[in-house]
């Protein structure tokens, strides 16, 4: 696989898509559709906040997962990821923008520690955020403004301004997310299936002795989804994270053999993956507000 280049600043990224002058060092809005399309470039790592909307797109990649942008989405990234195309070159029918931000451009703004707390910059390109036609204008018009904002009015309230701007764009894409955890609900359901059949087989195989309670990262890779998408997902269809829906099947479990087995609970509590009952006991307390002995006596 092609090592990618690292773009650090605006100033670089100018250079690598043969742009000139940027009006402003920490922030640039790219119009895709006027780029050049022969770039020979297929994996780029961006010390940059990259937010995008794109169209007629071809495939692209963020870490291992892949999206067809045949219709028009947003997408988010964070510092340090990759981004990676199929051919390296810019697609003929592309429309579309990139948001570019460099993290000083943030320092001693609301948005500096608050940006870490919308997940979506940590979903994956198949997990984008598909816009209706009124959506999609409500975010261009956005756009165009930090775009006014910065190219026109450098001066000592620009900054504020965008910041501002910024907040907005992230505070109507966090909706739009809650939104489409619900109404996708054949795509979403199919998840919340393949979670109780995964989760299911799993507590009822060998693999909680030989390697123990199933970890958020397992569940998100058998899904093949990111594991913050997973939990904004779950948090919002059913109120619980996904440590929390492990916890849940592994209680059900737990039940099952109290109820119909004459195991110990250090047995069960092995048999459900844990090296010391105590921790078994413990959790068993907090999620039933019982003790697994006094659960097992309400059956005798």
């Amino acid at each position: 696989m092609e090592k990618p280049i690292r773009i650090k600043t605006i100033s670089e990224l100018h250079k690598l898509m043969g742009l000139p002058k940027p009006h402003h060092p920490l922030i640039e809005l790219i119009d895709l559709s006027k780029q050049k399309k022969d770039t020979g470039i297929f994996a780029v790592l961006f010390d940059l906040y990259v937010i995008t909307l794109k169209r007629g797109c071809d495939k692209l990649f963020y870490g291992q997962q892949q999206y067809d942008f045949d219709e028009g989405v947003m997408a988010f990234l964070s510092p340090g990821q990759i981004l990676r195309g199929e051919t390296g070159n810019i697609p003929e029918n592309i429309d579309g923008w990139m948001l570019f931000i460099h993290p000083d451009f943030l320092w001693n703004t609301s948005l500096a520690k608050k940006i870490k707390q919308y997940d979506f910059f940590g979903y994956m390109t198949n997990e984008a955020l598909f816009l209706s036609d009124k959506e999609e204008k409500m975010i261009n018009g956005i756009v165009e403004n930090i775009k006014n904002e910065y190219q026109t009015n450098i001066d000592r309230f620009s900054q504020d301004i965008i910041i501002s701007h910024l907040e907005t764009l992230l505070n109507y894409s966090e909706r739009f997310y809650q939104r489409q955890f619900i109404t996708r609900k054949k795509t979403n359901h199919q998840i919340l299936d393949r979670l109780e059949v995964l989760l299911s087989d799993y507590f009822n195989s060998d693999d909680l002795v030989s390697k123990g309670l199933p970890t958020v990262q397992y569940i998100s890779d058998q899904l093949n989804v990111s594991p913050t998408y997973l939990r904004s997902l779950l948090k919002t269809l059913t109120g619980l994270n996904t440590q929390q829906h492990i916890h849940e099947k592994l209680i059900e479990k737990a039940k099952e053999k109290l109820s119909t087995t004459d195991l110990t609970v250090s047995e069960i509590a092995y048999e459900l993956g844990f090296e010391h009952m105590q921790s078994f006991s413990k959790l068993f307390k907090e999620k039933t507000s019982q003790s697994p002995l006094a659960f097992r006596a309400g059956f005798n």
